[in-house]
Order: structure tokens, then C-alpha cells, then sequence
């Protein structure tokens, strides 16, 4: 445990800064660097795929892993999970979303020794405060290609947790019930990945209810409600693929959204942990280990 905190606050540490394609362009080079450079310390297969936009070239860090023994899994739709690694100008972007990068992280950590019986893809994505640029690019190219996917699972700020009344607001619209304590992790899909929404909730409650959970699913691809494709997964809805968002809801709950203060401190860990062992939990159950 004391070893998973050091590894989570080292994470922290490398990542919050503004990381900015304008502002910061060096700083989200950098960013992009330590990904890629920790994903292949956790044993994962790791490269890129470019993004152009006005005039340069940008990446997505992709780290995957295969079933490691012929014959065995290399024909199923890989499962993608996935996160931005750039801010808006002006914030260091602790929540949004060096604690998603961190969960991804922790992810590829953690399954370093499992031999898996289904492809996995971990994607950092670029420029997702830029129209979802870089995820849009990543789901294009695998709809040309025919590509499948067993899912797809967004972090988007996920670190900010607080637990006093009246720390959580309901976004307009949503039509269920939110509570008015910012203490759970709200799971976000539209019927075609009801089934992996309905896994992740699942993977929450199993672990102790260490985690609470909201779940919304939305029809079609959430045209009625613009608040539910604020992420990189409405990029892989519109693609046709079916994708989850995973959120502690951003500027509904965290007052430090897209502002200066959106700092390590601010943070809620051990929350942001819980949501790194569901998401791990849900892998093994979907991509399943070999005994």
C-alpha cells in the first residue's frame, strides 16, 4: 500500500502543470515522454499515433498488450482504456486529468505480471480540450480500418471527492436522482455499452463498496444532454463503438475545474486509488488472466 502511494504521488509529481498545446507546448511533450517511458517500465508494448493540427503534429502515447502464447486471444476485440494528458491554458490540471493519467498508469502497473487472455490498449490522448482532436483521430482510423472494440473506458477527472452535504450538484437535464454529497464516482454510457457500465459497477461493489457509484446511460449518442459527451468517449460514440465515461463530474463538484488551483492538494487519494482498483478489476473481468 505505502509503495502504490509513492508510486501515485511520483505519478503527480511528473504530471500537474498546464500542459497546453499554445502555452506549454514543451511541457506536453514532456508529459507525453513520461508516459510512454512508464508504460514500457511496466512491460507494455508502447508507441504513438500522430495527430496533425494547424500545421503540426501532435501524438497519442498507445501501450498495449497481447496474449502472450500462440493461437490464444489475438483475434478479440482489444479493450481500451483511456485518458487526455493536455489542460486548458492557465491550469496546472491536477483533477483534469493528471488523476485520470494516474489511473491509467496504475492500471498498466498492476497488470504487469497478469498474463491476459484479451488485447488491452492503454491511450493517452492529445488534445482532447481541443474538440477531442486526438481521440477523434484514434477512433477514425479504426472505424476505417474495420477495427472492433470490446469497449472503451474514458477517465476524465476522477480525484476530486468530498463528502460534507452539499458539495455535489446535479447537471441540467440529467434525468435521475444525484446526490448532493460529491463522495461518488459517476459512470457515464448510452445503451450500447450499458453492459460495461453495468461491469464497473459491478467491480465497485465487490470491492468492499470502497467506491460509490452513479450510473447514467443515455439514448443514442447523448445529443439530449450535451453534458454527458464532454470527453474523450463521445469521440468513440460517434464512431459507433461503445464507450464509457468515468468522471467525479468536474465543475459540478470540483470548484477548481479549468482554474490556477486545480493542484495536487486539492485532491482526494485514496478516492482516486479506489477508482484505479475497480478500473483494474474491471480489465481482469473482461479481458480475463490466464490461471
Amino acid at each position: 500500500m505505502v509503495t502504490q502511494r509513492l508510486r501515485i504521488n511520483r505519478h503527480l509529481e511528473a504530471l500537474v502543470g498546464e500542459r497546453h498545446p499554445e502555452t506549454s507546448p514543451r511541457a506536453l511533450r514532456k508529459a507525453a515522454h513520461y508516459l510512454a517511458t512508464e508504460f514500457s517500465k511496466s512491460g507494455w508494448t508502447t508507441s504513438g499515433q500522430l495527430v496533425s493540427a494547424w500545421g503540426k503534429v501532435y501524438r497519442n502515447v498507445v501501450a498495449a498488450r497481447y496474449p502472450d502464447w500462440p493461437g490464444q486471444g489475438e483475434e478479440l476485440p482489444p479493450l481500451l482504456i483511456g485518458a487526455h494528458y493536455d489542460t486548458v491554458s492557465g491550469s496546472p490540471g491536477a483533477d483534469d486529468n493528471a488523476s485520470g493519467l494516474v489511473v491509467l498508469l496504475e492500471v498498466a502497473s498492476r497488470l504487469r505480471t497478469q498474463a491476459l487472455l484479451r488485447p488491452v490498449w492503454l491511450v493517452a490522448f492529445c488534445l482532447e480540450e481541443q474538440d477531442r482532436l486526438g481521440s477523434q483521430a484514434f477512433a477514425s482510423r479504426l472505424k476505417a480500418e474495420r477495427r472492433e472494440l470490446a469497449g472503451a473506458i474514458i477517465l476524465e477527472c476522477v480525484g476530486f471527492a468530498r463528502s460534507e452535504a452539499g458539495t455535489q450538484q446535479a447537471p441540467p437535464a440529467v434525468p435521475i436522482a444525484v446526490p448532493t454529497r460529491g463522495d461518488f464516482l459517476a459512470i457515464v454510457g448510452n445503451e450500447a455499452s450499458r453492459s460495461l457500465a453495468i461491469q464497473l459497477e459491478r467491480e465497485a461493489q465487490r470491492h468492499g463498496a470502497q467506491l460509490k457509484t452513479l450510473s447514467l446511460v443515455v439514448p443514442g449518442k447523448g445529443e439530449a444532454m450535451p453534458h454527458t459527451r464532454r470527453s474523450d468517449h463521445a469521440s468513440f460514440w460517434d464512431a459507433g463503438y461503445p464507450a464509457v465515461m468515468l468522471t467525479d463530474t468536474a465543475n459540478f463538484r470540483n470548484p477548481h475545474y479549468h482554474r490556477e488551483t486545480d493542484i495536487v492538494d486539492t485532491l482526494n487519494l485514496k478516492f482516486l486509488s479506489n477508482v484505479a482498483a475497480t478500473v483494474t478489476a474491471t480489465v481482469v473481468q473482461i479481458a480475463g488472466v490466464r490461471p
